[in-house]
């Protein structure tokens, strides 16, 4: 659910955490409408995806992280955390992004509005 700038509008933002809460290179694992969520800080850049393997609905946020890919820590599918396109097998449909935005130092995270 990758989403421009021209689109913000189709998306509620909720507030998740400070930006001087999640140091550069750390994740936080929250729950969106019943739906798990990791955001990264990544060179003080912030992304989210959800937090499911589209290979086998595992976990995928607790992965290795290296640069934007993260690599499931069940079976080494990998997918670009800015986007959550796949990268590599054995997973080959991508993972649900989110857009991030910071607004007075706080940091959310935009779902679909419904």
């Amino acid at each position: 659910m990758q989403a421009s700038v021209d689109d913000l509008s189709k998306f509620e933002f909720l507030p998740i955490c400070q930006v001087s809460e999640l140091s550069n290179g750390e994740r936080v694992f929250i729950e969106i409408d019943g739906q798990p969520v990791v955001l990264f800080n990544i060179a003080g850049q912030f992304f989210a995806i959800a937090d499911v393997c589209s290979h086998d609905d595992g976990p995928v946020g607790d992965g290795y992280l290296e640069g934007f890919e993260i690599k499931c820590p069940r079976h080494g599918a990998s997918f670009d955390v800015r986007t959550g396109r796949v990268l590599s097998l054995p997973a080959y449909i991508d993972i649900p992004s989110y857009p991030v935005r910071i607004v007075d130092g706080q940091v959310e995270i935009g779902i679909p509005k419904e």
